[in-house]
Parts: C-alpha cells; sequence; structure tokens
C-alpha cells in the first residue's frame, strides 16, 4: 500500500509541476495534460481506497497496521485533493490563454510558490517512503514560507500600484489559494506519515489539523 500511496504522490508532484508550467507558460497543450490527468489520480484513488476498505472489512488489523490503513485512507483523499486543485490552475491557465492568467508583477512570486508547493508534495511522499518522521516534520516550516507568499499576494493586489483588471486580481486570488491549499494538504499528510512512524500527530500552531 505503502508503494502505491508513494505512485500517487509522484503523480500530483507532476500535475502540479505542469499546472505551473501552463499556467506560467500560457501553455494550452500542457493545461490540457493536466486536465486529463486528474481521471488517472482519480482512479488511483478509488483503487487505493478500496484497497484500504477491504483490508479493513476482511483483515481486521490492529494496533500499528490499523494505524496504517486509517492513516492511508486520510492521505489518499489529500493526495487527490491536490490532484484537484493542481487542475484548478491548470483550468485557469485554459481559461485565459493565449494571455498569461499571472500579471509580470507577480511572476515571481507565483514561481517561487509553486516551487514551495512542489516541494512539499515530493517531501511528503519521500517521508512516507522512507518512513522520516523528521523530514515530514519540516513541512511546518514550509508552510508559514507559502502563508507568507499568500501575503505577500494580496499586497500587491490591494496595493496602490495595481494596475491591472478586477478580473485579474480574482484570478490571482484563487491561484494563490489553489497553491496555499496544495500546501496546507502536504502539511496535513505529513502529520499522517508522523502519526503512522510514531504513534502521535504533531502539535503546535504551525499543524494544520489533521
Amino acid at each position: 500500500m505503502v508503494t502505491e500511496l508513494v505512485e500517487l504522490t509522484d503523480l500530483v508532484q507532476v500535475a502540479v509541476r505542469d499546472a505551473t508550467k501552463a499556467l506560467l507558460d500560457a501553455d494550452l497543450a500542457t493545461a490540457e495534460k493536466v486536465i486529463s490527468a486528474d481521471s488517472e489520480i482519480d482512479a488511483r484513488h478509488d483503487a487505493l481506497e478500496a484497497q484500504c476498505f477491504s483490508l479493513l472489512a476482511r483483515q481486521a488489523p490492529v494496533a500499528g497496521e490499523l494505524r496504517t490503513v486509517v492513516a492511508a485512507l486520510r492521505m489518499i483523499a489529500d493526495l487527490a485533493r491536490m490532484g484537484d486543485l493542481a487542475a484548478h490552475v491548470a483550468k485557469i491557465a485554459r481559461l485565459r490563454y493565449p494571455e498569461h492568467a499571472v500579471p509580470e508583477p507577480l511572476v515571481a512570486n507565483f514561481t517561487l510558490m509553486a516551487r514551495v508547493a512542489e516541494e512539499m508534495v515530493v517531501t511528503a511522499g519521500r517521508s512516507l517512503n522512507e518512513r522520516n518522521a523528521h523530514d515530514a516534520g519540516k513541512l511546518a516550516d514550509s508552510d508559514e514560507e507559502m502563508d507568507e507568499l499568500r501575503r505577500s499576494q494580496f499586497r500587491v493586489i490591494l496595493g496602490d500600484s495595481w494596475s491591472h483588471s478586477v478580473e485579474a486580481a480574482v484570478d490571482v486570488a484563487l491561484l494563490g489559494r489553489y497553491y496555499e491549499r496544495i500546501a496546507d494538504h502536504a502539511v496535513i499528510m505529513a502529520a499522517r506519515v508522523i502519526y503512522v512512524i510514531t504513534g502521535l500527530l504533531p502539535e503546535g500552531e504551525n499543524w494544520p489539523s489533521a
């Protein structure tokens, strides 16, 4: 099951990377690719979810095994949602094509935001694969960086120098929210990895509710 979860994480990481390319390059073909590929992520979600339910029903796992299956069910849902969010990014890129959905003043911000989000997905998958609670724990700090990038976006949108349309501001607000939520789901997934390894959920203000 862990192998399948890591494979699903890899698919999500590719979706985030390609969605960003579609967004920043106004790449219609890549946007369509991300949107179409979301069905594969959904299919993997359904197959893994069925596998977990089958294990619960037929093998009655206990203790650590039960903890793993329950955490896996939730991680599967987090990964499917991250895939959906990547597809939402691609859909905005497609909607604005051939124009760029991200105005020039925010290109650097979104480039960094996308890099942070993608790295967080990669770290979540690697920490699961390697059973590395230390790496998983680092994601809360990355989420702080994401939150600051999001605040920076709002400062630009609401600043006196914003010369773009209200429509562009709405696009930016939505896109920023999508990347922020990808990061949030990666952090929640990391919390569940820590739970599988240690039996305890991490605590603190930097950890979203898991």
